[in-house]
């Protein structure tokens, strides 16, 4: 018996002509020819509407959370979510890199409920999953990794716990899509982020590996898997610097990039229900 394809690499999407596909490969192209500054200008700004700066997006007070303080807070957004039970719900799950993605920034259409926590590891995701247990999702994005790397967690282990991770939603979730994102590429040597010397200690080819190990799991366990690393990275393998703040962290045009593959996903979602 066939089975539908899993698999969503993104930068095949460009053979596809739809406007998603299009707006993609304008962007690029503007990037391209180092134009990023004047595109980024007709996009609001996270906070006063001036240009932003090469910094991490504010938090305010939650940035200084303690771990037990985030868990609070994140409950009871999956609360206020089960209660309400809005209509294409989309949860984001992971680390910092999904915890400030910017609200103006992700999609219009669906109702996002992000459980991001600065530094969280797969392990810790895993033991948390059930924070927002009676929320009623249509999809589950999960980004989860590369602080297990950064501490010295071996492949198997986050191979392993990605597993868990997806066996729990499938089981408590059963009708919700859930989608699982490639690890996300670093600065190499251009890197400035406080950790530096332990991104230097982890190769880009081996997120590439654990990439498509992941991407395998994904296949096996009937879940799909979204392959942003591709969009993210330059000639040399590496996180394309204009996309980032600090050689691991996101810049509001690199979110713009996630921004646009998750809508090129939507749409062909719905494409596929369609037929």
């Amino acid at each position: 018996m066939s089975t539908s394809i899993k698999t969503f690499p993104v930068w095949a999407f460009f053979s596809l002509l739809t406007n998603g596909i299009l707006m993609l490969a304008v962007i690029l192209l503007i990037w391209q020819q180092q134009r990023s500054t004047a595109f980024f200008s007709t996009t609001p700004s996270p906070s006063d509407g001036s240009q932003s700066q090469a910094v991490a997006p504010e938090l305010g007070p939650r940035h200084k959370l303690n771990y037990q303080q985030w868990l609070d807070i994140l409950q009871k957004e999956a609360n206020v979510a089960a209660q309400k039970s809005p209509q294409r719900l989309s949860i984001m799950a992971g680390d910092s890199l999904s915890l400030w993605f910017p609200i103006e920034l992700l999609p219009e259409d669906r109702y996002w409920l992000n459980q991001g926590i600065s530094g969280e590891t797969s392990y810790g995701l895993l033991k948390r999953l059930d924070l927002f247990d009676r929320t009623q999702p249509q999809i589950i994005f999960v980004m989860i990794g590369i602080n297990d790397l950064i501490r010295g967690v071996s492949d198997e282990v986050i191979l392993d716990n990605q597993r868990q991770i997806i066996s729990y939603l499938r089981r408590v979730h059963p009708k919700t899509q859930i989608v699982i994102q490639s690890i996300l590429p670093h600065g190499d040597k251009e890197a400035t982020w406080e950790g530096r010397d332990k991104l230097l200690a982890i190769t880009n080819s081996r997120i590439r590996q654990l990439n498509q190990q992941l991407q395998n799991i994904a296949t096996k366990e009937d879940v799909k898997y979204l392959d942003l690393y591709p969009l993210f990275t330059n000639q040399q393998g590496n996180l394309r610097p204009e996309f980032s703040t600090d050689g691991l962290h996101l810049s509001p045009i690199g979110y713009v990039v996630w921004r646009t593959a998750l809508q090129i996903y939507s749409q062909m979602e719905l494409e596929s229900q369609k037929n």
